[in-house]
């Protein structure tokens, strides 16, 4: 054991601590400041980067003896950083928050972002944010909070911002005529595109591989008989005039683009994007594979949504549905909400009685389908006042 001093936050910090103590550990167990989270331990992640010096580092991978001596300020200690208090005004306007456990990491290095790079564009910002990994995927409101401090520092210049700036730029060649030492720009690599959706292919094995992400089953049963259903269920733009709120605006065999609409609640999203449908005629299976990205919050969608019809006597069947999808950007914090999941359970209720009525009456010779509609205020209030009988029933 070895007395480690370190000023954390302008307080000086003495305590007694282990030679591989490192700086979280000693800054979370024994300044008992636990605003800074340790994540992934390997200094990958970014969850536990503070300042020492006024200069970012992990502190999961920073002993603490070699702090012994220095300046280390954590996400308790910037009450008066000029740059710090736009940063937090900033991730709260344009929704950079969300679980909150990234934060305190995210906002280290966006400070230093905003320190160093005053001309920093979008892309340059995605580069140095690089090293912080958010777990919710919030980096969309996160680049667009840094962007905009940067954008207001450039229309109306602060003094004291430009004070530290000034300081950064001095230190940094004080260093470089002490030590010698040789940095580097941080450079991004070409990063192939994604592939785009496969084309339509019948599925050979008989049995689709599923796609990656959060899984929702639901089903519905059909008053025809299975395979009446499911000449119907191949018919895209039949099966899109059933799905409240999908329209495809054009088809190339099995390969269609169009659109979705959803409401519910607070959220709000118009995906536009394209679909393939790989089928199983022997099993009477399909997945409909697609991607596409919300016009609003600039959100993307992954997802694959399998069906089976089965015989349930000569004249009914039975279709069972799984929605395997994925999100990213600021919807993504809605995908895991078990409101968001009763909702698509509902909804896939509501497609089955739509594909009910379009069999009993189905379209005339020439006629369009029509975007099936719903109201989503009825549904998102049923859904509240069903899991508030739950609670009732479980209490």
């Amino acid at each position: 054991m070895a007395e480690i001093s370190i000023q954390v936050n302008g307080r000086q910090q003495k305590h007694e601590a282990e030679p591989r103590t490192h700086l979280g550990d000693f800054i979370r167990e024994k300044s008992r400041l636990t605003g800074t989270n340790l994540s992934c331990e390997h200094g990958v992640c970014g969850a536990c980067t503070v300042l020492v010096d006024g200069r970012p580092v992990r502190s999961c991978i920073t002993f603490a003896g070699a702090c012994d001596g220095h300046e280390v300020t954590t996400v308790e200690g910037y009450d008066d950083d000029p740059i710090m208090s736009r940063l937090r005004t900033a991730f709260s306007e344009k929704h950079a928050l969300q679980c909150g456990f990234c934060t305190p990491g995210m906002l280290a290095t966006s400070r230093d972002i905003v320190l160093r790079l005053p001309d920093a564009d979008e892309a340059r910002v995605r580069i140095e944010l690089s090293g912080n990994i958010c777990r919710c995927t919030g980096y969309q409101g996160i680049t667009a909070a840094i962007l905009s401090v940067l954008q207001a520092l450039r229309d109306q210049p602060d003094a004291q911002v430009d004070a530290l700036r000034a300081a950064v730029v001095q230190n940094v060649q004080q260093d470089w005529n002490q030590n010698g030492f040789t940095t580097f720009d941080a450079v991004q690599e070409d990063v192939q595109a994604p592939a785009p959706v496969a084309a339509a292919a019948p599925a050979a094995s008989g049995r689709a591989d599923k796609g990656k992400g959060q899984a929702i089953q639901g089903g519905f049963d059909a008053r025809f008989p299975a395979d009446q259903v499911w000449a119907f269920m191949k018919d895209l733009p039949k099966v899109a005039g059933c799905l409240p709120g999908a329209m495809i605006e054009s088809q190339e065999g099995a390969t269609v683009q169009g659109k979705i609409a959803i409401k519910f609640g607070p959220m709000s999203a118009a995906f536009k994007g394209n679909a393939a449908l790989e089928e199983d005629n022997e099993r009477r299976a399909a997945v409909l594979r697609g991607e596409g990205v919300d016009s609003l919050s600039q959100s993307r969608a992954r997802g694959d949504v399998s069906f089976q019809v089965n015989p349930d006597g000569p004249e009914r069947s039975r279709v069972e549905v799984e929605l395997v999808y994925s999100l990213q950007g600021p919807l993504a914090q809605f995908s895991r909400s078990g409101l968001v999941q009763d909702f698509v359970r509902r909804m896939i209720a509501e497609f089955g009685k739509n594909v009910n009525l379009r069999l009993e009456k189905p379209l005339a010779e020439g006629e369009e389908p029509v975007v099936a509609e719903f109201n989503p205020v009825k549904m998102f209030f049923s859904i509240l006042w069903d899991r508030f009988k739950g609670l009732f029933r479980r209490a």
